[in-house]
């Protein structure tokens, strides 16, 4: 008879979450998430331990602080050099379902003992075979969208990456990835946008486990590449926003006079020049709601298909001994702090905070939601220790069993994050921590930043600046030293003030 848990682990990509409204009517609509979250426990100040996909996702395999990994930014792919709970698992009796991006490094997930669909590098799934075979067993076209607006990246000119993006054009993404900057429609049935493929091959697993009775303890693992933009929502989902009753970020007309250069740089246009924001910002509020409608209804769109997952372990009766997680890996930065279109190397709450929850039927009580600061470290470690097993060497996270149960009698007062900036070139050393109340941010040759995030959660106005918040300042840059110090981080705090207190 199996004792070991079952592991589920749900994981969208670059979620606008932290002051997009979510929870009212004007907000990203997440009924299935918040169902879920319901059945167990809801992390209320969940962090992400860097804003840049790469280094985040291999975070989330290794329990590790991107300075301890390797993995800094996007740019590089060093080798594996300590665990990963996908081959942990495997060793300790596990079968391990991948489903999904990768984009964490060297090689896939079928590189550590999983089984399923996985793409190296950023991947595009609709290129795979199991795309193609998926469509020929359903009988649907391939996935076609029609582009509504194109955002120009400076950095691969003026049609981005993909030539073939046109504005008002049906498209296919037949690339190499499917990160594009555009916004528009989902034309085909939703079955053959990513989110649902990734999500009916993955609910295709489990009949098929429940079907077999194998026995055998099960990890099941699913990465959606979205709501990564693009945005390409099915009518559908579209249909659920009026664009007009969208409100306007709190930090949308935000001069950041007091912030640093981190916070002024974004690449892409027409909202920046090519390196930096152009303030005030060049869109009318009505396009940003129409863009944001678009990033909105597919949040909403993967928070179905994810529910499609979560609804299926329920019917097949795969939910009485298994761990479920649902989160993200970073945030999204549309529309913050000036209007910006997407993250680059700040650590703004609106790409640094993120949604978590977790349930466990029958161990983990449902409808709590819990305070205290957490961060995706975390679920590594919370997933080996629901498996009984151990990593081999030391990790960062903590698990987060006992905090869900109540066992918890002390957790951490403080939390670490850190950034190296997008890579391709530049690398730029930050780091952040936060002790729910305040958050200081030391940026290499950068303004630093203090915010009382109680009084002002949208981080409008860096107390860093001004001479009256001093103390506070110094026991801020006490508490980072300290945090750095028990990461063995190799980043000189003295550099980085020096950096900072020359800008």
């Amino acid at each position: 008879m199996q004792k070991k848990p079952n592991l589920v682990f749900i994981l969208n990509d670059h979620q606008a979450y932290h002051g997009h409204g979510v929870g009212d009517s004007q907000g990203p609509l997440r009924p299935n998430f918040e169902a879920f979250a319901r059945s167990g426990v809801e992390f209320r100040q969940a962090y992400c331990v860097t804003p840049m996909c790469g280094p985040a996702r291999r975070s989330l395999l290794t329990g590790l602080y991107p300075h301890t990994h390797g993995q800094i930014h996007n740019e590089n792919d060093p080798e594996y050099k300590q665990d990963v709970y996908l081959d942990l698992l495997a060793e300790g009796g596990y079968r391990n379902y991948y489903f999904g991006k990768w984009h964490a490094g060297p090689g896939c997930a079928f590189d550590h003992h999983c089984e399923g669909l996985s793409e190296t590098g950023y991947g595009n799934p609709y290129n795979s075979e199991a795309y193609a075979a998926y469509l020929k067993r359903r009988g649907l076209p391939r996935a076609q969208h029609r582009i509504r607006r194109v955002i120009e990246q400076v950095t691969f000119g003026p049609q981005g990456y993909f030539p073939k993006l046109k504005e008002g054009a049906l498209y296919q993404c037949e690339d190499s990835w499917c990160g594009e900057h555009a916004y528009g429609v989902t034309v085909t049935p939703r079955d053959t946008h990513e989110s649902f493929f990734l999500a009916n091959l993955a609910c295709e697993k489990l009949e098929e486990i429940a079907r077999e009775k194998r026995g055998e303890p099960f990890h099941l693992r699913v990465d959606f590449w979205g709501p990564h933009q693009p945005y390409f929502p099915t009518r559908e989902f579209l249909d659920l926003y009026d664009p007009k009753k969208i409100k306007k970020l709190q930090n949308f007309d935000t001069d950041l006079h007091d912030k640093p250069e981190t916070l002024k740089t974004e690449l892409n246009r027409p909202m920046g020049d090519g390196s930096h924001l152009i303030y005030p910002n060049p869109i009318p509020w009505e396009e940003w709601q129409e863009m944001l409608a678009h990033c909105y209804a597919h949040i909403t769109m993967l928070d179905a298909a994810g529910g499609l997952i979560i609804n299926k372990l329920r019917e097949l009766g795969l939910d009485d001994n298994t761990l479920i997680i649902w989160s993200t890996d970073h945030g999204d930065a549309i529309a913050c702090q000036g209007g910006h279109f997407d993250k680059d190397s700040h650590m703004a709450q609106e790409v640094m905070r993120i949604p978590m929850a977790m349930s466990w039927k029958g161990r983990i009580s449902p409808g709590q939601t819990i305070e205290k600061l957490v961060y995706t470290c975390d679920i590594p470690a919370t997933l080996m220790d629901a498996a009984g097993l151990k990593f081999g060497n030391p990790i960062d996270g903590k698990s987060l069993l006992s905090l869900a149960e109540g066992k918890e009698q002390s957790w951490r007062d403080s939390l670490l994050c850190e950034t190296y900036g997008h890579g391709y070139g530049v690398t730029i050393r930050g780091r952040m921590v936060t002790d729910g109340r305040y958050k200081y941010v030391c940026t290499e040759h950068c303004l630093d930043e203090l915010y009382d995030l109680r009084e002002d959660p949208y981080e409008k106005k860096n107390l860093a600046v001004l001479e009256e918040y001093r103390e506070l300042k110094e026991k801020m840059q006490r508490l980072l030293a300290v945090r750095q110090q028990e990461a063995h981080d190799p980043v000189n705090m003295e550099t980085l003030l020096d950096g900072a207190s020359k800008s």
